[in-house]
């Protein structure tokens, strides 16, 4: 690659490769696993994930019992400033980084999540998919309906309380 700057258009978007920072996910998305485990990704963020990343993502395991869902390059990101922790967070490398599974979004656009990964999460067949910024969680569908019913019932942080709605 020359030291030009290479954009890749996807539908009104325009990616700079090295600008991961740049990509933000969001939103809900309702889905079913198949009965192989596999999650169809939706439409609206698959030519991005092709272009970002050529529809290569990591899966592992999140501390509130969901999974995270990186595109490969956010991974490598998220995966450097986990290695670079003290051995005092020994056991939290070993559960992003020793659970971290790679997988690519196949020809009919779908994720195969290991049995090993569904288990961790309490995924059954309906889940919700949401959309974090530079990467996705992904949730059992009672479960995230159970924590978002929780964090709406609690008091908002201190970080929030000045916030303009």
């Amino acid at each position: 690659m020359t030291g030009r700057s290479t954009a890749i258009k996807v539908g009104e978007s325009a990616f700079r490769w090295g600008k991961v920072a740049n990509v933000v996910f969001q939103g809900a998305s309702a889905l079913a696993l198949d009965a192989k485990g596999r999650l169809t990704v939706p439409a609206r963020h698959r030519e991005v994930l092709q272009a970002l990343c050529n529809g290569e993502l990591t899966l592992t395991k999140h501390p509130e019992g969901c999974l995270m869902v990186f595109p490969r390059p956010a991974w490598e990101q998220f995966r450097d400033r986990v290695a670079a922790l003290p051995m005092s967070a020994a056991g939290w490398k070993r559960v992003f980084l020793g659970n971290a599974q790679d997988v690519e979004i196949d020809s009919a656009a779908r994720v195969l999540v290991a049995p090993e990964l569904r288990a961790a999460a309490g995924l059954q067949k309906d889940v919700m998919l949401l959309g974090m910024g530079s990467h996705f969680e992904l949730w059992d569908a009672q479960a995230y309906a159970a924590h978002e019913a929780a964090v709406m019932q609690s008091e908002l942080p201190d970080a929030l309380k000045d916030f303009s709605f």
